[in-house]
């Protein structure tokens, strides 16, 4: 489930598929809050869509945009409240969440971090076999950053599942030599014993 972050306009996508396949293409939409309405009600109105999104796709993982600095305070500070509220949604049902800048969703989709929206565009529908570009932009990035996070996301979780099980098995080893060394050591012991008790028996 990507996630393009905006408190005007907050981009969902959801895509489906296992990584080093192609992604298959199953919504997309954008969530809309009127910017005449209370901050904290468009908020509200975010966490609310968000939730009927999830309930109804039930993702196994959420990518994010990663805020960056911009010139307009507002924007950015409205953008990394929405970007929270999705990351909250993927902890409270304990799956993935991932966060990915601009650049390297722009780098997953097109092969190149300084892409256009258009480019991005174009090459989600390509990828998910769409007949056009979804619009507007904001549904295009969100699809963009489902699609980042399954070729690139899942791989380093992948990796990062590996690395946990093998150091896990390293740790399973260790424990299992302790034990027969442990053992050993026992054994060793009461045979001492038990030959310096029938020592003193026979003399």
């Amino acid at each position: 489930m990507g996630v393009d972050s905006g408190l005007t306009r907050c981009g969902v996508g959801i895509v489906d598929g296992t990584p080093g396949a192609r992604p298959q293409f199953v919504a997309v939409g954008v969530i809309r809050t009127d910017p005449h309405t209370e901050h904290a009600y468009r908020l509200l109105a975010i966490e609310e869509g968000l939730g009927e999104w999830f309930d109804h796709y039930q993702p196994q993982a959420i990518s994010i945009e990663r805020v960056f600095a911009q010139h307009n305070l507002s924007t950015v500070t409205g953008i990394g409240q929405v970007a929270g509220i999705a990351m909250m949604l993927g902890a409270r049902h304990g799956i993935d969440v991932a966060l990915h800048t601009p650049s390297e969703v722009k780098s997953a989709v097109t092969g190149s971090g300084r892409a256009d929206k258009a480019q991005v565009g174009v090459m989600v529908a390509q990828v998910l076999h769409l007949a056009k570009a979804p619009t507007p932009a904001d549904a295009a990035d969100a699809l963009a950053l489902a699609v980042t996070h399954l070729w690139r996301g899942s791989a380093q979780n992948r990796y990062a599942t590996a690395a946990l099980q093998g150091r896990s098995s390293a740790a399973v080893a260790r424990a299992r030599r302790s034990a027969a060394i442990a053992r050993a050591a026992r054994s060793r012991t009461e045979r001492q014993a038990s030959s310096t008790r029938g020592t003193r028996g026979s003399s």
